[in-house]
C-alpha cells in the first residue's frame, strides 16, 4: 500500500506544489485521510489496491502531502514533475484540478494556488509582449492605459460600432475593445467590423497624434480564430482578445503560439471565470487562473478592480496583480505560494467592470498605474456622450496624476464636472 502523507518531506525544486482548501465530508476521518485520498486520485493511485502499481512506480511518482493545517483546512501536496506534460497545461489541470473535485470523501475542495518548477516554467513562452511591450507599442510611458468597451455590448452594427469606437478615441482614450459576447453576429459582421473600426481607429490617430488601439474578440473554434487573427492583421490591427475560459486552455496554447509568431498582443478576457472561482470554499482561485495565463503567454488579462460591480476584494486582487507582475514571490503559505517565473515577462492587469471616472483616486490608490483602466458604462453613461465620457476619464487621470482632488481638477474641466454630478454621491 502507497503511503501519500509524509510530513517530514521537503518540496525539492522539480517539485509542482499545489495548495487546497479541504473540508471533508462526514465519512473522511480527518484531513489525513483527505490528503490521501486527493494526492492518491489526482496521481498515481484508485480506489482499491491494483496487480499494476509497482514499488519502482510508486517511488518515483508518488506525490507527498507534506503539510497539513487543520486550523485553515489547507492542505500542501508536492507533485514529481515527471506526472506532468510539462507544455501541455490541460494535463496539468486535469491532474491537480480534475477527478478530485467529485470525490464523495470531500465537501468541499478549492484549488488555492499551484507553484511550479523551473523546468515546467521554462516549457513556457511566456507573454510575447508584456508590460514593457506594451507601453512601447502604445508609447505611453507613465500612466495608466485607459480604455472602453463599445456598448450595447451587441446590437449596433459595423459602422455604429466604428463611430462609437471613434468618438472614445477622440475624447482621449487609448483602447476601446469588443465585449466577451461580441464576435461575429448576424447584424454585425466580424470583417466589416474590423474594416470599419481601424478605418476610424487610422483618422483618429493622425488627427490626434497619439496612438490607439482597437482589442477585437476573435473568440471561436480555433481554425477560425486564426483567420479573423489574420483579417485583423492584414487591417493593421496589432492586438486581439479572447475569451479564455470558453475557448479552453489547449486553444490558447494553440493561439499563443500563433499569435506570437505574427507579433499581435493577446489581451485575456475571463468571462465565465466566476463560475468556479467566486466560491471561496470550492473550485480554484482567479489567482491560480492567472498563472497559467502568465505561463501560457497572455500579454493582458482582467484581475478585478476592487472598486466597481465585479466581486473580488482588495487582498485578493492586489495579490494576484503582483504574482502576474513580478519575477519572484514569496508565499504567505495560506494563499500564495512561492513562484519564480525565471526570464517570463509580466502580464499588464487590467480592471473592468462597473467603472466610472469617480473611481479613479481610488483605482491609483489601491491599484497603481501599471494597469488599463476600462469604463463601460462609465464613458459612455455621460450626460453629454461616449466622447465627453471619454475626456472626463482622461481629465480624472490627468487630475489625479497632477495631485488633485477630483473636485478641483472639475473646475477647468466641464466634462468632468458633469461626470461628478451624475455619479457622485
Amino acid at each position: 500500500m502507497v503511503d501519500y502523507v509524509n510530513l517530514g518531506y521537503s518540496p525539492t525544486k522539480k517539485d509542482l506544489v499545489a495548495m487546497y482548501y479541504v473540508e471533508k465530508a462526514p465519512e473522511c476521518r480527518n484531513l489525513e485521510h483527505a490528503c490521501e485520498e486527493i494526492a492518491k486520485e489526482s496521481s498515481i493511485g484508485t480506489w482499491t489496491d491494483i496487480s499494476t502499481m509497482s514499488a519502482d512506480i510508486a517511488e518515483k511518482l508518488k506525490p507527498s502531502a507534506y503539510e497539513i493545517d487543520s486550523n485553515n483546512n489547507i492542505i500542501k501536496i508536492a507533485y514529481p514533475q515527471e506526472l506532468f506534460e510539462a507544455d501541455n497545461m490541460s494535463q496539468i489541470l486535469s491532474a491537480v484540478a480534475g477527478n478530485i473535485f467529485g470525490m464523495k470523501i470531500i465537501n468541499k475542495l478549492r484549488l488555492l494556488d499551484i507553484s511550479f518548477p523551473k523546468d515546467i516554467v521554462e516549457s513556457y513562452e511566456g507573454p510575447s509582449f508584456g508590460i514593457e511591450g506594451i507601453r512601447k507599442l502604445t508609447k505611453i510611458k507613465d500612466r495608466p492605459l485607459l480604455g472602453t468597451i463599445v456598448k450595447p455590448k451587441v446590437g449596433l452594427n459595423e459602422t455604429e460600432h466604428a463611430r462609437v469606437c471613434g468618438e472614445a478615441w477622440s475624447g482621449g482614450l487609448d483602447i476601446v475593445k469588443d465585449d466577451e459576447n461580441l464576435t461575429s453576429m448576424s447584424f454585425n459582421k466580424f470583417q466589416k467590423r474590423i474594416e470599419e473600426t481601424l478605418r476610424v481607429r487610422d483618422r483618429v490617430e493622425n488627427e490626434m497624434g497619439e496612438k490607439k488601439i482597437y482589442m477585437p474578440n476573435i473568440t471561436a473554434k480555433v481554425s477560425v480564430m486564426k483567420k479573423r487573427a489574420d483579417i485583423v492583421i492584414e487591417n493593421g490591427g496589432e492586438y486581439v482578445m479572447v475569451d479564455i475560459v470558453t475557448v479552453g486552455f489547449s486553444a490558447l496554447q494553440e493561439m499563443r503560439d500563433y499569435l506570437g509568431s505574427k507579433k499581435v498582443v493577446i489581451h485575456a478576457h475571463r468571462a465565465m471565470h466566476a463560475a468556479f472561482t467566486r466560491d471561496k470554499t470550492h473550485g480554484m482561485t482567479m489567482l491560480t487562473l492567472a498563472k497559467t495565463m502568465r505561463l501560457i503567454g497572455m500579454d493582458q488579462l482582467h484581475t478585478g478592480t476592487v472598486v466597481g460591480k465585479m466581486e473580488g476584494d482588495q487582498k485578493e486582487v492586489v495579490e494576484m496583480n503582483d504574482v502576474i507582475t513580478k519575477q519572484k514571490i514569496k508565499g504567505n503559505g495560506l494563499t500564495t505560494l512561492d513562484q519564480d517565473w525565471g526570464s517570463l515577462k509580466p502580464v499588464l492587469p487590467v480592471a473592468s467592470g462597473g467603472l466610472s471616472p469617480l473611481h479613479i483616486p481610488d483605482l491609483i490608490k489601491i491599484l497603481g498605474k501599471n494597469m488599463v483602466y476600462q469604463f463601460g458604462g462609465g464613458c459612455h453613461g455621460h450626460p453629454d456622450g461616449t466622447k465627453a465620457g471619454a475626456s472626463a476619464i482622461r481629465q480624472a487621470i490627468e487630475s489625479v496624476l497632477d495631485g488633485l482632488e477630483l473636485s478641483e481638477g472639475a473646475k477647468t474641466k466641464v466634462e468632468l464636472r458633469k461626470a461628478i454630478e451624475k455619479w457622485g454621491n
